[in-house]
């Protein structure tokens, strides 16, 4: 049986990885907010600052990632609801990485927790469309769904 050639086949992104990895920063950036909300230990505070810290790094390299995907020609056609959901996310997790510099009662309580909860909320609809913002490209039949 013939095998198809290496054009036949989808080459593999490289930004939906550091999305994922960003994402699962900033949503227990959401559960150490609860715990601090829950138990008033400084520690939980400074936990959500350095895990959206984090999670931003991860995005931005996530967005770099992006950018050599398109200028490589693995990346199709960029998915506009999936990218603005991400967007969307890192956006208001750099505002929250700021609120999250405050003293720590109000670091949290309330805009913190709300604004990791809105981040949460658009990252997982995310998820489910599986943390790609473009279609991959393939040779033989250009963007796929």
């Amino acid at each position: 049986m013939a095998r198809p050639g290496p054009e036949a086949c989808p080459r593999s992104l490289l930004h939906p990885s550091f999305i994922a990895a960003g994402a699962t920063l900033l949503i227990a950036g959401l559960a150490t907010d609860i715990m601090y909300w829950d138990t008033s230990n400084w520690q939980w505070a400074n936990s959500s600052a350095w895990l959206i810290a984090a999670g931003l790094v991860l995005a931005l390299i996530a967005t770099i990632a992006l950018i050599i995907d398109l200028l490589t020609g693995r990346a199709g056609r960029i998915n506009w609801i999936s990218f603005l959901l991400v967007a969307a996310a890192a956006l208001l997790s750099l505002l929250n990485v700021f609120i999250h510099s405050r003293d720590a009662w109000t670091s949290v309580v309330p805009q913190g927790m709300s604004l990791s909860g809105i981040v949460t909320i658009l990252l997982l609809m995310a998820a489910v469309r599986g943390w790609k913002v473009t279609a991959v490209r393939t040779f033989a039949t250009g963007d796929r769904p």
